[in-house]
């Protein structure tokens, strides 16, 4: 079986702090060919692999501003379905721009969709539903307008994350500083109930971190440590009391929950998107409704179970268990596309 992965450009594959989908892409990528499949992979020239590497463009486009973003996506999308007749399969976690090449090629191609970044870009999926196969991250995720023929879980490798037992003492945000993520929220909650809050992740809206993160900043109170790699982050999550994630839109997964769950330290997050699917209330943490139920539960952290937190992403949440559930569906497009029943 050969797969073509399609893995973004915006940042290395797997990415060296930020980049969700890439890491996504690699984590897959390098199970697969664990698992014996012929893999090649589609990314910028430095990414790395076990696969065999094709690429275009050197770096991403978010660590060299002086790329075009959209000359280089055209390009990189362009050498994939190139060569297309060389794969049994295109596994594509670019985006909606990869399905407009998708009638040029035989190939069958599937996509993962990691989230609607916006209403418009539904018309692009809707008109190639037909003819190409879609993969929701959850099932809160999924759009009523579109067919999917499965449903899987992001999984994470769960060596890289130590499991801690101990209770941290501080607040944990962990995510790009952004309104959706609500970076607000977690500092408004720290300062109510006088805990200290660490803040970890790239700044994607600067006025909104004046605004609202830099004034309270202090030592010992509110700190920002910045978009810490691989070897922060167990740390940062595994000390943490709780992770907060008091987010303001349908977020499609949440990779940021899993991890700290898997360094045993539970997520206080708002009722939204796939929350309540990753989230087992007073089991691995709380989902909550609102500024005044977030603190109301946030002392009551303490009676999670932070070995529980780490079991329940070893059954769901595992590379091996993401790997896996995609091949059985790489079987079903390849070996008998008509199977492929879309749920």
């Amino acid at each position: 079986m050969k797969i073509a992965m399609l893995a973004p450009i915006a940042w290395r594959t797997p990415p060296r702090h930020y980049g969700p989908w890439e890491l996504v892409t690699s984590l897959l990528t390098e199970e697969l060919v664990k698992m014996g499949l012929d893999v090649t992979l589609f990314a910028t020239a430095d990414s790395i692999t076990k696969g065999k590497l094709r690429s275009v463009a050197m770096q991403g486009y978010e660590e060299d501003r002086e790329m075009d973003a959209k000359v280089w996506e055209c390009l990189h999308i362009a050498q994939c379905f190139e060569q297309a007749d060389e794969f049994d399969l295109i596994h594509n976690h670019f985006d909606f721009l990869s399905l407009t090449y998708s009638k040029l090629v035989k190939t069958p191609m599937l996509t993962t969709i990691h989230g609607f970044s916006s209403p418009k870009i539904l018309e692009v999926y809707k008109k190639y539903n037909a003819n190409t196969h879609y993969v929701a991250i959850s099932e809160a995720n999924k759009s009523p307008e579109l067919d999917y023929v499965e449903t899987v879980y992001h999984g994470i490798d769960l060596n890289d994350f130590e499991f801690k037992g101990e209770e941290g003492e501080y607040l944990l945000f962990y995510g790009r500083i952004h309104p959706d993520k609500g970076t607000k929220e977690a500092v408004e909650m720290a300062l109510a109930l006088d805990m200290p809050l660490i803040i970890a992740g790239i700044i994607q809206d600067q006025d909104y971190y004046d605004q609202w993160v830099k004034p309270f900043l202090k030592k010992g109170k509110v700190e920002y440590v910045g978009s810490i790699g691989p070897e922060r982050r167990n740390e940062c999550l595994g000390n943490a009391k709780v992770l907060l994630h008091p987010i303001h839109f349908e977020e499609p997964f949440g990779l940021s929950v899993v991890e700290a769950m898997a360094c045993g330290t539970p997520v206080l997050a708002f009722n939204k998107g796939s929350m309540p699917e990753l989230i087992h209330h007073g089991e691995n943490g709380f989902i909550v409704q609102d500024m005044e139920e977030a603190c109301a539960y946030i002392p009551k952290v303490s009676s999670i179970s932070r070995m529980k937190c780490r079991e329940i992403v070893e059954q769901r949440f595992s590379k091996e268990i993401m790997a896996q559930r995609y091949l059985e569906v790489y079987k079903r497009l390849i070996i008998r596309p008509e199977s492929a029943v879309a749920v």
